[in-house]
C-alpha cells in the first residue's frame, strides 16, 4: 500500500448504512466545546471578561419613586415620530416635511409673513425674504432661528440658514430698461 492510500481511504460501498458508520465524526461535546472556546476568545478581544455586567442600555430610562410625568407615560405621536427619527437619523426629506408643515409656528407668525421656505438640503435651509429689508433683517435672526430650530427639532438637524433676496423681473435690458440706480424694491 502507497502512502496516498492511507490519506486517502478507498470509499466502501454505500448499501443503506449510516453515513455516521462511514465517516468518523467529531464528537458532539467536541465540537460545542470548540465553539465555546472560539466565542469567549473573540469576547475577550473585545473586552468582555466573564462575570462583567451586562452592557446593554435600558431602552427608556426610568426614575423609580417620582411624581409626575415620565418617559413610560403615553406620549404624542409628534413627538414619538420625531424621537424616532432622530435615533434613526431622520433624512433631510422629512425634516424638509416637517419645516413646510410648521413653517409659521416655528419661525413666527410674524417672521413668516415676510419670509418663505425655498429648500433644505444636507443641514441647509434656504429662505427667500419677501423684501431686501426682510432679507437683512432675517440675516440677523439667524443664529436664534437656529436656537429655536434646535430646540424644537433637534440639536445638529439645522445647521445653517441661508437668506436669498426676492425674486422678480428684472429690468436690466430690452425696452423697459431706465438708466440709474435700478429696481428698489423697498420703496414700494
Amino acid at each position: 500500500m502507497s502512502s496516498d492510500d492511507s490519506l486517502f481511504p478507498q470509499p466502501r460501498p454505500v448499501d443503506g448504512t449510516p453515513l455516521r458508520d462511514l465517516v468518523e465524526l467529531t464528537p458532539p461535546r467536541q465540537v460545542a466545546l470548540g465553539a465555546l472556546g472560539r466565542a469567549k476568545a473573540a469576547a475577550a478581544q473585545r473586552g468582555f471578561r466573564p462575570g462583567d455586567p451586562a452592557r446593554r442600555r435600558p431602552l427608556v430610562q426610568v426614575a423609580v419613586g417620582t411624581a409626575g410625568p415620565g418617559a413610560r407615560d403615553p406620549q404624542l405621536i409628534g413627538s414619538t415620530v420625531s424621537g424616532l427619527l432622530d435615533q434613526l437619523g431622520g433624512t433631510s426629506d422629512q425634516v424638509a416635511g416637517v419645516l413646510k408643515h410648521r413653517w409659521a409656528e416655528l419661525v413666527g407668525p410674524q417672521v413668516a409673513e415676510h419670509c418663505e421656505y425655498v429648500s433644505f438640503e444636507g443641514g441647509a435651509l434656504t429662505l427667500r425674504a419677501h423684501s431686501t429689508s426682510w432679507a437683512t433683517q432675517l440675516k440677523f435672526l439667524a443664529p436664534a432661528m437656529l436656537g429655536r430650530f434646535a430646540a424644537d427639532l433637534g440639536d445638529g438637524i439645522v445647521l445653517e440658514i441661508t437668506v436669498l433676496n426676492p425674486g422678480g423681473p428684472r429690468f436690466k435690458t430690452g425696452p423697459k430698461r431706465v438708466a440709474g440706480r435700478g429696481e428698489r424694491d423697498t420703496f414700494r
